[in-house]
């Protein structure tokens, strides 16, 4: 019998640890909707890794944790916490970090895998920019590290509890009491340990399977202090409590700590019927997990009193209702339910992780072509603006050679004078005119390799000028300067070698052949942010000018003007100043000429 006895209990332990084949089976006879919370965070899972939303798969992974981390699967939390960490790191989202690297210490702290907590305890830390919160994980942390010596974890568990009620943290208000009286347990302060616990089921009150939880933890208390009335009590209140709630699971669980009470009191038939009670409810809701765990106490009860009657009937009865029970076992479908999503959930990360490569080499393609695209740009631009400093520079050589090309005249009529001075025997009027021409020359030699220069030293290099040219020409005009007084001379510029070759073709071309003493009036006004510069003499005239002259002197006046007009163009491209210039005869039955040369009021080149 005893042989027969140990193949049927082979035969039974075997079915229940190879329960899937049998559900599998079962499935399609009877579809039985799942409320698991873990099922739907996984179908949540599922749906956020099609729609490739990494924001939602990193909430999801945290979700599905978080249920695995209350179920007491520490292992699978931990797993999916890692998950979600890399996700939210990858997001650059701190704070979600943060609370999940909190999190993924708390299920190693579960799994006794201290060294991994402590760390990640530190980083959740530093992690944190609330002083408080980095506080309650550096506590967290030392408390680990003292594990050896209880005494001192109780500062830190005390320090989180005042820090948690002060960020108003109630779940974890409630962990740190729960540690605290585990602590107390270990000094052996079973006082402290109960007001611990007492001060916990203050904050799980709205979560019912957490005060179920505490209470069999004090229920244990008083057990281990010989409190057997009071850890019954407990224990028959909760019982009553979850008849009236039909919380089916918290019924049979209080029945079979019930039991384990009584067989402590020495009370085995109270125990064994509160594990029958156990085993039939359990048979009743389709609970074959908790079936097999009351079925185990009692034929573990009866084998040490030699019963085994009571074990052959306990196992034929098991084995007549046996697929009825895993038909009907809720719990088997969402095992199975949960382990197919959970496959869908793998397949689905393999296919986001083989997108997510595509998507970086299409990217890393296109980065590549942008930059490709990018250098041409720069290059174009590069020979563009090369291209460009090498016209601006042809442009200002060719100013530089245009200014250069009034020189030679200009020094050619003044060596031309100073000969006459000499040919005539004027020696004091020679070195006199050479004297001024000398500090002139000195003055355009300095301001030659510059296209603007102030307006009073434009207007002393031009008096210089025309008083060189008075001392030659003294019986044939007068001249005047005059600058508006609105103007301020020092810090406003004029283009340079501008206005004095208009000056010269005043001279040598109208007023030297007056027979009487003509005028020559260079005006500088201000009007509308603009500088007017007005050359007018009463000399021949244009026309009258053209007639007189030669072939070679026709052609250089053309040159002369032409290049007044050219400087004036590149100074326009090169400084986008507006300038411009005219010339006109005056009308009889008045003679000479107006030059006007216009360009805005400048105070910086």
């Amino acid at each position: 019998m005893k042989r027969h006895l140990l193949i049927g209990f082979s035969l039974f332990f075997l079915t229940l640890l190879f329960p899937q084949q049998t559900t599998a089976q079962a499935l399609p006879e009877k579809k039985v909707e799942t409320k698991n919370k873990i099922s739907k965070a996984a179908v949540e899972l599922s749906k956020s890794l099609d729609e490739n939303d990494e924001s939602k798969i990193a909430a999801n992974y945290e979700k599905l944790a978080n249920e695995f981390l209350n179920k007491g699967d520490n292992a699978k939390a931990e797993e999916y916490y890692k998950r979600a960490l890399n996700t939210y790191t990858k997001l650059k989202l701190n704070e979600d970090k943060t609370r999940v690297t909190r999190s993924l210490a708390k299920a190693q702290e579960n799994q006794k895998n201290f060294d991994s907590a402590i760390k990640n305890y530190e980083a959740a830390g530093s992690l944190s920019k609330d002083e408080a919160e980095e506080k309650i994980n550096l506590n967290d942390a030392n408390r680990l590290k003292n594990q050896a010596d209880p005494a001192s974890q109780t500062n830190y568990v005390d320090s989180n509890i005042e820090l948690l009620k002060r960020e108003k943290k109630s779940k974890e208000v409630k962990e740190a009491y729960v540690q605290k009286a585990e602590n107390s347990l270990e000094l052996k302060d079973k006082k402290v340990a109960i007001e611990s616990y007492k001060k916990a089921l203050d904050y799980a009150k709205d979560k019912p399977e957490e005060v179920i939880k505490i209470k069999n933890e004090i229920a244990k208390v008083y057990v281990a202090d010989n409190q057997f009335d009071k850890a019954l009590a407990i224990n028959e209140k909760l019982l009553a409590e979850a008849k009236t709630t039909n919380n089916y699971t918290a019924e049979i669980k209080q029945l079979q700590s019930l039991a384990a009470l009584y067989f402590e009191k020495k009370e085995p038939q109270k125990a064994i019927s509160s594990l029958k009670n156990a085993y039939n409810l359990s048979f009743q809701k389709g609970n074959s997990a908790e079936a097999k765990k009351s079925l185990s106490s009692l034929i573990q009860y009866y084998k040490t009193k030699g019963e085994d009657k009571e074990s052959m009937a306990l196992y034929q009865q098991f084995f007549d209702n046996f697929e009825k029970l895993i038909k009907s076992d809720t719990t088997l479908i969402d095992a199975k339910t949960f382990q197919i999503t959970e496959d869908k959930i793998r397949q689905l990360e393999k296919e986001k992780d083989l997108k997510d490569e595509l998507i970086s080499k299409k990217n890393s393609f296109n980065y590549f072509l942008l930059g490709s695209v990018g250098l041409l740009l720069l290059l174009f631009l590069f020979i563009v603006k090369a291209l460009y400093s090498i016209k601006i520079k042809n442009k200002e050589i060719a100013l530089q050679s245009l200014r250069r090309e009034m020189n030679p005249h200009f020094i050619f009529n003044s060596l031309n004078s100073v000969n006459q001075f000499i040919a005539e025997n004027k020696e004091l009027e020679a070195n006199k005119y050479l004297t001024s021409y000398s500090n002139l020359m000195r003055n355009m030699m300095e301001n030659s390799n510059k296209d603007f220069i102030s307006l009073d030293k434009e207007v002393e290099q031009l008096k210089k000028y025309l008083d060189l040219e008075h001392l030659r020409f003294q019986d044939k005009f007068d001249f005047e300067i005059v600058v508006d007084d609105s103007l301020d001379a020092e810090r406003v510029f004029v283009p340079n070698m501008i206005i004095q070759p208009n000056l010269e073709n005043a001279i040598w071309h109208g007023l030297r052949y007056l027979e009487t003493k003509g005028f020559l009036s260079l005006r500088f006004e201000y009007t509308n942010r603009k500088i007017n510069v007005f050359i007018e003499d009463n000399g021949i005239g244009l026309t009258k000018s053209r007639e007189l002259k030669t072939t070679n002197q026709k052609i250089y006046e053309s040159r002369g003007l032409n290049n007044t007009k050219e400087r004036i163009e590149l100074l326009n491209e090169l400084y986008k100043k507006d300038i411009s210039f005219t010339i006109s005869e005056k009308e009889l039955p008045e003679s000479g000429t107006v030059v006007q040369i216009v360009f805005p009021l400048i105070y910086k080149i």
